[in-house]
């Protein structure tokens, strides 16, 4: 009898880890962001992404988009590939983050509400000046309105 219930926990258990193999396998969320950044200079985000979890308590977000700003009397649109790290699966994500544009990389770190509310601040280190414009770097703070249209 005390064979067949450890026999049975461990059919559970197996259950359960390959029904958790299989959540992760199916694939990403994803979805539009909007947000505001501040790096020497008011900054409109706006960016695709994709989520997925490479364990069942972490989470990895990619995104691709564009700042917009309105400085120095003109607008400019810089590109930007951003690189996620969630370090939890709870209702508040620590994370830690890597933005890349053609003049600065930033990194980050922040707290994220579900992964769909991001509070961010970095410092932004300058790779290029964009012609005609003030170089991008120093410190910088973020907020994020990341919408997922899919929840698995």
């Amino acid at each position: 009898m005390k064979k067949l219930g450890i026999l049975l926990i461990i059919c559970c258990c197996s259950t359960g880890g390959l029904k958790a193999q299989k959540a992760q396998k199916l694939g990403w969320i994803w979805g539009p962001s909007v947000g505001w950044q501040y790096q020497s200079g008011n900054f409109l985000k706006a960016s695709g992404w994709g989520l997925f979890a490479p364990n069942e308590r972490q989470y990895i977000k990619i995104n691709a988009g564009a700042n917009f700003t309105w400085m120095q009397s003109k607008t400019t649109v810089v590109p930007e590939l951003g690189f996620t790290y969630y370090l939890s699966n709870s209702l508040i994500l620590p994370f830690v983050q890597a933005e890349v544009t053609p003049y600065t990389l930033t990194p980050k770190v922040g707290i994220s509400m579900l992964s769909i509310l991001d509070l961010g601040i970095g410092y932004g280190f300058h790779m290029k000046t964009k012609e005609d414009f003030k170089p991008l770097k120093g410190l910088t703070g973020s907020v994020t309105l990341n919408i997922p249209l899919n929840f698995y």
